[in-house]
This record gives structure tokens, C-alpha cells and sequence, in this order.
């Protein structure tokens, strides 16, 4: 089974900003002024790479937003998107959180969301105390597997996060069981219409869904049948969609995969850049490249040149 959860949260924190913070950090919520404009600055996780050496960076999302009250603030959002106790964690967030404060001088939210199984594992704060010296950071903790306990909220919320929390919980609980796998991916599709979603939220977390409830050939062409009969039945028409993001993702799996034969690793700033294309004109452009060119540096340059036409 597929485990690679990162870029889907990704994905949904991005196109659903307001609805993450609002489902998950609701205090953070109402200290935001959402009549503003956010900004998410990707540029940002790079430039906050360490130099020490106190673990992988799992930073997944900063975002400049404006605080009820008249200030500037950012948003830090980490996401243990692999699920695994790591002793490194609570000291990564400080780390994050003092480095993004020394480069802009504005208050700095640090948040986190856990989808480990473990339900001990809660680390909320980092600190030390050397004689009269203390340094201390806690901040706010979502635990993904505490929904468990309260599947009827997640039933009954409109909120998107509801039926995203939903499909990473069964994505966890059917890893060794496909078929039953199959049977909640059936169900938490036909959720997307039964909710009321417009055309391009069903579009977005069918994505999701479809993402990281992997499921093998032989069950994934049932899935689309029956997909597209309860569509037909309904009278609606996103199949089309669905049909096309399933080639689109080929289109993205395609060209990462001539990268990667050709050239061996490909860096993750170039899959993830790849992982948004939405345009199958363009992703058929880079494919073609990818088979020609000389070396990743001029195919990262293509890519800057190509997506910014």
C-alpha cells in the first residue's frame, strides 16, 4: 500500500487554508482577519534549512495572514505527514519557529498536526533551563487519531477536514485489508455528493481520497466503475474530472519516472512543482523534454521558464 501522505496534505492545506485552521486550531481561527489576504511563501522553507544538524525537516506550509487585532503574524504549519514518533520533533518546531522570527521580526504561529498511531506520543513544547536561564516554546497539537473517538462529528461537519481526517483514518486502519479499503473509498466518494459539495471541491477531495487510498489494479478499475455507475445514477457529471486528473497523475508519474531512470534522484522541490501541474498540454510538454534534455539543471530551468508562461 501506498503510505506517502505529504503532498496530498499539501494540497488541501493550500486550496483549503481557512477550513484547516478553522477545523483543527479554531482559536487560531478567531484571532485571524480572514476579510485579509493570506499569502503562502513557499520560498520561506528554504531559506530556513538549517545548518545544524538536529534531524529531517518535515515543514510543510508557512503563510503570512493579518491578526484581528491590526498586526502582521506567521503561520508555521508542521505536519507529521509519515506518522512516526520522532524524539527531534518538539525541537524542530523551535527551531523553525525562532528562525522565522529572527528573519521577519513578527510574531510566530507555530502549529502542528500528528497522524501517527500512537496514542502517547504528544509532544507540545520545547524547553530548557541552564542557571537562571529559560527558554521555553509550547504550541497547540491536533492528534488525527483522537477523531476516532468522535466519528459522528466527522459525519456530520460540512467542513472539508471532516471527510479528509475521515479517509486518512481508514487509509491507516485498511493497509493490510484492500477489499475493505475499496468498500470506505466507495463510501467517502459518494460523501462528496451526498454533502453538497460544488463541482470543484468534489474535484479537489476526490483527489485526495483517490491519492492516498491506494489500491491495487485488479480493485482500482472496480472503484472507477462503480464510481461511474452511482454518477450515472445520479445524473451529475464529474467523472469527466475524475478521468482526467487519473491522466493527468499518469502524466505526472510518466515524466518523474524518465527523470528518474535517466538522471537518478529527483530532487522533492521539483516532484512536488510537477505534483501541481494541472494542464495535460503541459505535462505532455515536459515529457517530451524530460526523454531530451541534458541534465536536471536544465530541465529545472525549462520547468521555471515553462510554468510561468
Amino acid at each position: 500500500m501506498n503510505d506517502e501522505y505529504d503532498s496530498p496534505w499539501k494540497e488541501v492545506i493550500e486550496d483549503y487554508f481557512p477550513d484547516f485552521i478553522h477545523f483543527f486550531f479554531p482559536q487560531v481561527y478567531r484571532a485571524i482577519d480572514w476579510n485579509k489576504p493570506y499569502e503562502f511563501l513557499d520560498q520561506e522553507l528554504q531559506q530556513l534549512e538549517p545548518d545544524g544538524e538536529i534531524g529531517k525537516r518535515l515543514v510543510d506550509k508557512v503563510a503570512k495572514v493579518w491578526l484581528v487585532e491590526g498586526k502582521q503574524a506567521w503561520i508555521l504549519v508542521h505536519i507529521e505527514v509519515q506518522g512516526k514518533y520522532e524524539t527531534i520533533f518538539p525541537e524542530r518546531m523551535y527551531c523553525y519557529n525562532y528562525r522565522l522570527y529572527d528573519r521577519h521580526h513578527k510574531p510566530v504561529i507555530s502549529l502542528a498536526v500528528l497522524t501517527d498511531s500512537n496514542p502517547h506520543w504528544r509532544p507540545n513544547n520545547f524547553s530548557y533551563n541552564i542557571g537562571r536561564c529559560q527558554v521555553s516554546l509550547e504550541f497547540p497539537v491536533v492528534k488525527l487519531l483522537d477523531y476516532e473517538s468522535d466519528w459522528e462529528t466527522l459525519e456530520e461537519t460540512t467542513n472539508p477536514f471532516g471527510i479528509i481526517v475521515m479517509a486518512h483514518l481508514k487509509t491507516k486502519a485498511t493497509n493490510k485489508n484492500p477489499a475493505n479499503r475499496l468498500n470506505w473509498k466507495l463510501s467517502l466518494v459518494r460523501r462528496l455528493y451526498e454533502r453538497g459539495y460544488n463541482r470543484s471541491d468534489v474535484v479537489k477531495l476526490f483527489r485526495f481520497i483517490d491519492w492516498i487510498m491506494y489500491l491495487p489494479p485488479e480493485l482500482a478499475r472496480g472503484f472507477k466503475a462503480e464510481v461511474r455507475n452511482y454518477e450515472e445514477a445520479r445524473k451529475v457529471r464529474y467523472v469527466t474530472s475524475i478521468e482526467r486528473l487519473a491522466r493527468i497523475e499518469k502524466g505526472r508519474e510518466d515524466t518523474l519516472e524518465i527523470l528518474s531512470t535517466r538522471f537518478g534522484s529527483v530532487p522533492n522541490s521539483m516532484i512536488e512543482v510537477i505534483n501541481r501541474i494541472e494542464e495535460q498540454s503541459v505535462l505532455n510538454i515536459l515529457f517530451k523534454r524530460a526523454i531530451t534534455i541534458g541534465n536536471l539543471g536544465e530541465f529545472q530551468q525549462f520547468l521555471e521558464q515553462t510554468i510561468a508562461q
